[in-house]
């Protein structure tokens, strides 16, 4: 009988998980497409296959689904940059995280643009985030960068403009994708434009912050 119990409720645990999945998704669509104000509930409901009813039952209002939407977002977005620590190689970590960035770009462009909409509306629905838990994952980042200068593995570079540079050339993928597509005739969907594109901004940066 418990061993029933325990299945059950992880059956409806997964169901759970997996609607409310769903919903982030279909939020991630709309918003990405349309914005807060241009999509409606019963867009998002009718996208995700729930009821309004239901969906309202895990997000009680539409600021509430598109708050959760922006904090997926930002976790999927700063997952690349957690990982960057002390003891790599300087240039081989700065290295990786581009990469790793612009295959968030090129896997998530939904999620760079819906973020780029709302940094571009003032964030008002995630200011507490930005100067919060983003803030602190900044300075403790930009802390690894100086020490690497300090102790002369970087030239001298200031660690908030290098993580500035990294995130408006790598999320540029994703949010102006159009624009590269109509002057390349390519994307990152490519694999070769892909290799590319990592190699030649891995190149540019990395080059700019070597020690000579």
């Amino acid at each position: 009988m418990a061993g029933e119990t325990v299945k059950t409720t992880g059956r409806r645990s997964r169901a759970v998980a997996a609607k409310k999945q769903a919903i982030l998704a279909a939020g991630l669509a709309l918003f990405s497409q349309y914005g807060i104000h241009g999509t409606s509930l019963d867009q998002v409901a009718e996208q995700a296959g729930v009821s309004k009813t239901n969906m309202l039952y895990y997000y009680p209002s539409k600021e509430a689904l598109y708050v959760a939407v922006l904090k997926d977002i930002l976790e999927i977005w700063l997952a690349p940059f957690k990982s960057f620590s002390a003891d790599q190689e300087p240039l081989v970590a700065i290295g990786d995280y581009i990469r790793r960035k612009l295959e968030v770009s090129r896997d998530y462009p939904q999620a760079s643009r819906l973020f780029c909409l709302e940094m571009l509306q003032g964030a008002p629905l995630l200011m507490a985030e930005l100067s919060g838990d983003l803030k602190q994952l900044v300075d403790e980042k930009s802390a690894i960068i100086a020490d690497w200068v300090a102790s002369g593995k970087l030239a001298p570079v200031d660690p908030h403009h290098l993580v500035f540079m990294i995130w408006a050339t790598t999320q540029h993928y994703a949010d102006f994708a159009t624009q590269i597509e109509a002057v390349t005739g390519k994307n990152l969907r490519d694999p070769q434009f892909f290799a590319e594109t990592v190699a030649s901004v891995q190149r540019m940066i990395t080059e700019g912050i070597r020690v000579r």
